[in-house]
C-alpha cells in the first residue's frame, strides 16, 4: 500500500521539478510533461486513499499522515478541476511545490492505521471531513493565486519587468482566479462547519462546545466571510482580497494543524 504513496510523492516531485523548469526555459513540452506527471500523481494518490480505507475500514481521515495526505489530494483535483476550465498561466507552478510539501509532512507523520474512536465511528465522518478538507484545498488555490497576485503587482509598481512579468498572468486575471477559489472554498466550509455540528449533536448531544478547533474554524469562517462581504459590498479587490486571501489561509492552516499542537481539545485527534 505505501508504494502507491511513495509513486505519489514521485510523480508530485517530478511534476513540480518540470513546472519550475518550464518558468524557466518556457519548453511547452515541458509543461505537457508536468500535467501528465501531476494526474498520474494524483491517480496513484486516489488509489493509495482507497486502499488505506480499505485496509483500515473508515474513511483514512482520523490522524496527521492521513489529514494531510487528503490535503495535499484536495489541493491537486481542486487544482486539475479548476485547470480543465480556466487556463491560468504558470499556476502548477506556484501549487505543486505546496502539494510536494503537504506529502512530505504526511510521509514523515506515523503512518499507522489506528483504531477509530467511539465519536468518530459514524455516517457524518467521511460527510464532514472530506467537506472540510475540500474546502481547505480550494482555499488553498485562492492563497496561491493571492501570492501571484503580489509578485505581479511588486514588478508592475516598480516598472522592472523581471522573472514574473511576463510569466504571469495579468492582475485582472489573478484577482478573478482569488474570488472564484473563495466562491467555491467558502461555501464548502460552510458545509463543512455545519455537518461537523450536527454530527457533535449526535455524539455529544450539543451542536456547539466551543472547543478550541471549533473556535478556530469559526474564527476563519469569519475572516472569509468578511472578504467575501467586503468584495460586494466595500469593493475590496486586487491588493486587499489578495493580502487576506493569504491571511485568511494562515487562520486555516492554524485551525487545521496549530489547535492540535497547540492547544488541544476534544478534535485533537489529529495530532
Amino acid at each position: 500500500m505505501i508504494i502507491l504513496f511513495n509513486l505519489a510523492l514521485g510523480g508530485y516531485i517530478f511534476a513540480t521539478l518540470s513546472y519550475l523548469i518550464f518558468f524557466g526555459n518556457g519548453n511547452k513540452k515541458i509543461r505537457t510533461l508536468a500535467r501528465a506527471a501531476i494526474i498520474g500523481a494524483g491517480v496513484m494518490h486516489i488509489l493509495y486513499t482507497v486502499a488505506r480505507m480499505v485496509k483500515a475500514g473508515h474513511t483514512p481521515i482520523t490522524n496527521n499522515h492521513e489529514a494531510v495526505s487528503f490535503f495535499a489530494l484536495a489541493v491537486t483535483w481542486g487544482y486539475l478541476s479548476f485547470r480543465w476550465r480556466y487556463r491560468v498561466q504558470n499556476f502548477g507552478v506556484f501549487v505543486s511545490p505546496i502539494i510536494v510539501a503537504l506529502m512530505l509532512v504526511a510521509k514523515f507523520s506515523s503512518q499507522a492505521v489506528m483504531e477509530l474512536p467511539p465519536a468518530l465511528q459514524s455516517l457524518w465522518l467521511p460527510v464532514h471531513a472530506s467537506i472540510a478538507v475540500m474546502a481547505n484545498g480550494f482555499l488553498a488555490l485562492a492563497f496561491c493565486g493571492g501570492i501571484m497576485y503580489l509578485l505581479q503587482e511588486r514588478e508592475i509598481k516598480k516598472k522592472k519587468f523581471g522573472l514574473f512579468y511576463h510569466r504571469l498572468p495579468s492582475l485582472e486575471a489573478l484577482d478573478d482566479l482569488n474570488r472564484h477559489c473563495l466562491a467555491v472554498g467558502f461555501p464548502l466550509m460552510t458545509l463543512g462547519i455545519i455537518s461537523g455540528s450536527v454530527w457533535a449533536k449526535q455524539a455529544w448531544g450539543t451542536y456547539w462546545q466551543w472547543d478550541p478547533k471549533e473556535t478556530w474554524s469559526l474564527i476563519t469562517w469569519f475572516i472569509y466571510a468578511a472578504i467575501l462581504h467586503q468584495r460586494f459590498t466595500a469593493g475590496w479587490r486586487r491588493r486587499r482580497a489578495a493580502i487576506m486571501a493569504i491571511v485568511g489561509f494562515a487562520a486555516a492552516l492554524f485551525t487545521l494543524w496549530g489547535v492540535n499542537f497547540l492547544i488541544g481539545g476534544v478534535h485533537s485527534y489529529a495530532g
